[in-house]
């Protein structure tokens, strides 16, 4: 008797969008289907390296596809792995990802769906793009029971028992009507040739009474001369391992020889994908041995801020028997990575000499590359040669350290910084208006790894990076315009501190500014303003935030009068209303939140009024 079950909320929604959509691509189903039967044989290829009798009835690996234009149905088989009833429900009934929900978000706003199915990793599921239902027959290599799985895509599945005598899974898809070249042999040809050339296991078409014909070339990519391999390849091969459909911004193939000999075939996408930054996301490299597959979960493999490379490592020097535990603390595996990521960052160097196509890249994967400064000792100048920021020297291209440290005058001895949540506010935060006025270069800092990366790299070719508000230089110049009286100055800042004591710990005079009447900053060496923001949005203690202090331009005209008015007792109410509103115009600048909204947009909308008559 079967089982009946319903899909997972999410699945059910994703299956609606696939089945229910256009594409122009939809052969790719087959190269999703191809894809796992090849990691199913990968798994029991390598589960079989320490218990060699769990294969011992699978024979050669192989994929076979069997089109049927009588039945119209494609039949996809392996004798790999298989699954288990418990497999059949976590991997076919629910995503047990995270992610799926913005997958479901994005693909009901994106036109072309295809790209999201390869993106968010559901290519199971593409199959019914072509089908109006699907079979599996399934028996797992350590099992006795066969299972049986059947499904139209949107009442859920049904689950029975099953006869079946060798281990692996066949997929039978019963064709939709106007799906039939999927049984036409010639176009399967074309599109296994096209997207699965390289997999390293035989794909057999099935012709019946015409017998069998191996349709792939089957060999290791990573394993064969560089000069043999084209583009498209190349492309192919990223859009397997990747589950992609974009081009690889970058590939990157090469053979490491001496003390330990391995091959890499490395791929940059084109675009981020849509974990890059969840919490639990990994590395997406495979690791080999001569050409068998151990674990594409060797997190020492790669460091964590090149997450995004996808691709293949293969070594002969390990030993096949090792455990994934011992791969983790293998000296080997260090070695590996190391000489891995050194090649990496040198021809992401290479690369960035070109502007325009390195921006390809850094808009997409720069904010993890930074997160390499902050984690990685040994690189960390390495990758901040190659990171771009946003500066007061020119607000549409970016800049590197090299470029803004060969625009210094000659007594500049540091790279100054600003942080923020964003750029627009930053460029007219009135902390700058001094460096401007001096021609000293800041540049503007708005990712959350910008608050960090500065506490572990103090300088750059002897160059100290400091955030802006630790600038040591002479921030005074010659000034034509009229200044406050010290005294009534003296007298404003008292009162401003008293009055503001719950907001500010202290009122005072600056040189910094020239258009701005106030800013507000922090005492020296505590907590950005950024910083605390960050910390208080991800709910982390702020028993030690920063001191705020309220600046004031004394030659500003609004400040002058300011002076004159405290002077006159009766003015103190009216001082008061307009130091608020002071304070929270220096908030508004630093993008921080003003503590009353409704008395500032009162007040504000009065003085427009006013100022109208």
């Amino acid at each position: 008797m079967a089982d009946k079950i319903a899909f997972q909320a999410d699945v059910s929604k994703m299956l609606d969008i696939v089945i229910n959509s256009l594409y122009s691509e939809k052969q790719i189903f087959l190269r999703e289907l191809i894809s796992n039967a090849s990691d199913a044989c990968d798994k029991l290829k390598y589960l079989a390296l320490t218990n060699p009798d769990i294969a011992k009835k699978s024979g050669a690996f192989k994929i076979v596809i069997t089109p049927s234009a009588k039945e119209k149905t494609l039949i996809i088989a392996d004798n790999g792995i298989g699954m288990s009833k418990d497999d059949l429900i976590t991997h076919l009934g629910t995503i047990a990802k995270s992610g799926t929900a913005d997958f479901v978000k994005n693909a009901s706003d994106n036109g072309s769906v295809c790209e999201l199915i390869g993106q968010f990793g559901v290519g199971f599921y593409s199959a019914f793009m072509v089908a109006e239902r699907v079979e599996i027959l399934t028996k797992r290599a350590d099992e006795s029971k066969a299972w049986k799985w059947v499904s139209n895509g949107i009442d859920g599945f049904e689950i029975s028992e099953a006869e079946k005598q060798s281990n692996g899974t066949e997929i039978k898809l019963f064709l939709k009507k106007g799906e039939e070249n999927y049984v036409d042999t010639i176009y399967l040809r074309q599109i296994i040739r096209t997207y699965s050339d390289h997999i390293d296991y035989p794909i057999v078409l099935d012709l019946g009474e015409a017998g069998e014909e191996t349709i792939n070339k089957g060999s290791a990519l990573w394993m064969k001369n560089k000069a043999e391999i084209t583009t498209d390849q190349y492309k192919d091969f990223y859009q397997h391992i990747s589950h992609n459909f974009d081009d690889p911004w970058m590939t990157l193939h090469f053979k490491a020889e001496g003390n330990i000999e391995y091959s890499g075939l490395l791929f940059i996408p084109g675009k981020a994908p849509y974990d890059l930054f969840q919490p639990d996301k990994k590395n997406s490299i495979k690791l080999y041995i001569n050409k068998v597959f151990i674990s594409d979960k060797i997190e020492q493999l790669m460091p964590n801020y090149l997450r995004f490379v996808k691709g293949v490592i293969d070594s002969a020097d390990l030993p096949l028997n090792i455990s994934r535990e011992m791969l983790q603390n293998s000296p080997l595996m260090e070695k590996i990575k190391a000489g891995t990521v050194n090649r990496i960052l040198k021809e992401l160097k290479k690369r960035s000499k070109n502007y325009d196509d390195y921006m390809e890249f850094w808009k997409s994967f720069g904010i993890v590359l930074k997160e390499g400064i902050y984690e990685d000792f040994k690189n960390r100048e390495e990758i901040a040669a190659i990171s771009y920021f946003y500066s007061t020297a020119d607000m549409e291209k970016l800049t590197n350290l090299d470029e803004y440290i060969g625009r210094c005058n000659k007594e500049q001895k540091a790279i100054y910084y600003i942080t923020g949540d964003d750029i627009n506010i930053l460029r007219n935060s009135p902390q700058l208006e001094a460096f401007k006025q001096k021609g000293i270069e800041v540049l503007l800092m708005n990712e959350p790894i910008d608050e960090f990366w500065p506490q572990v790299l103090p300088s750059y070719k002897n160059f100290a990076i400091k955030h802006i508000s630790q600038a040591d230089i002479d921030m005074t110049w010659k000034r034509d315009e009229k200044k406050a009286d010290d005294g009534s100055l003296k007298q404003l800042t008292e009162f401003m501190a008293e009055f503001l004591k719950e907001d500010v710990a202290k009122v005072v005079t600056t040189e910094k500014l020239t258009a701005s009447p106030v800013s507000i900053t922090v005492e020296n060496g505590q907590m950005s303003l950024h910083l605390e923001r960050l910390m208080r949005n991800h709910q982390q203690q702020t028993a030690f935030a920063s001191t705020r202090i309220l600046e004031l331009n004394p030659y500003h005209p609004l400040i002058i009068r300011l002076a004159d008015m405290v002077m006159v007792d009766t003015n103190a109410e009216k001082v008061k209303e307009i130091s608020r509103i002071l304070l929270d115009q220096a908030k508004v600048a630093e993008g921080e939140p003003i503590s009353d909204p409704s008395f500032y947009s009162e007040r504000i909308s009065g003085y427009i009024l006013k100022s109208l008559d």
